[in-house]
């Protein structure tokens, strides 16, 4: 029984991959998620309960738990949810979810406190738009955790199969995924199929639970060519075109969720207490630059700090 494992295929540059090693803590309390202090530092999953692997596969969520999401399609008897949600509908989703475990799957992909000229609530960044097929946030959850294999004997994939991800090592499948993995895009000079590795896309949907989305009221239908104030956790904006930019960063100690959620509320991109905190490497989005003012992809690559 293993207490720790590396996860070389969860770089922390990698913003898909450092938001699957907290989604493991989310998934599992049981977990704890450090970085090594390597050159390029990757995940370390730890627990005292056993072998994190097998802790992770025995919480893996089946496809009925991810139905029961708050933010799922028909959920409760409230108004339907799709990519354009009406204040009403949103609210009416909140006031019967407020006291639900994931109503976080609300809180970090929407919120009221910005809305458009036709009614709709803002989206956080990490819930793009997608064309056409591509639908919203939990549609394209449900789709990527179905290309994950069930295992006989697991609610999902065994410890084996997790591990070849955790590692790297999996193939990839076609697909884009959650829609924002710059990964999933192998070239920008012709029309690549997109591949993803789901395992990891599935756990970064439960990493979104530390990253809320917040706003300070704005209305644009009270007032015309209101520059949308929602922000969500992690991103600020910058440059004279206000672009929004997301930084993290990569700590030695080993973290639940709880501790994790503390020391983003506490750490700062510009390092002014990362010595005191433990941080030993950030980065922050490079977002993918469409090829034509047609071209719908989305997707953030990375820097470091």
């Amino acid at each position: 029984m293993r207490g720790q494992v590396i996860c070389r295929g969860l770089p922390g540059s990698w913003v898909n991959g450092w938001l699957a090693g907290i989604g493991a803590t989310v998934l599992c309390p049981g977990i704890r998620l450090g970085w090594t202090d390597d050159r390029t530092p990757r995940a370390a999953l730890s627990s005292t309960d056993g072998d994190p692997v097998e802790l992770l596969a025995a919480a893996w969520p089946t496809r009925a738990a991810l139905g029961e999401l708050p933010v799922a399609e028909e959920w409760a008897q409230t108004p339907r949810m799709e990519r354009k949600v009406s204040v009403e509908s949103f609210s009416a989703r909140v006031r019967v979810a407020r006291a639900h475990p994931a109503s976080w799957t609300l809180s970090s992909t929407m919120t009221d406190l910005h809305v458009a000229a036709d009614g709709q609530v803002a989206h956080a960044p990490f819930d793009p738009a997608g064309p056409g097929s591509i639908r919203w946030l939990h549609d394209r959850l449900l789709r990527v955790h179905r290309q994950v294999r069930r295992s006989a004997g697991w609610p999902g994939p065994s410890p084996r199969r997790l591990d070849r991800s955790l590692q790297g090592t999996a193939r990839r499948v076609q697909g884009s995924g959650l829609g924002f993995d710059i990964t999933r895009l192998a070239s920008q000079a012709d029309e690549t199929v997109k591949r993803v590795e789901p395992v990891v896309e599935v756990l970064a949907f439960f990493g979104l639970a530390l990253f809320p989305l917040r706003g300070t009221g704005t209305d644009a239908r009270l007032r015309g060519a209101v520059q949308s104030s929602a922000l969500q956790r992690g991103w600020s904006r910058e440059n004279d075109r206000r672009e929004l930019c997301f930084s993290w960063p990569a700590w030695r100690a080993s973290l639940d969720a709880a501790a994790i959620d503390a020391l983003l509320d506490l750490w700062s991109p510009n390092r002014s207490n990362w010595a005191l905190l433990g941080i030993h490497s950030a980065w922050r989005t490079l977002r993918y630059r469409p090829r034509a003012t047609a071209d719908p992809t989305r997707g953030f690559g990375s820097e470091r700090l």
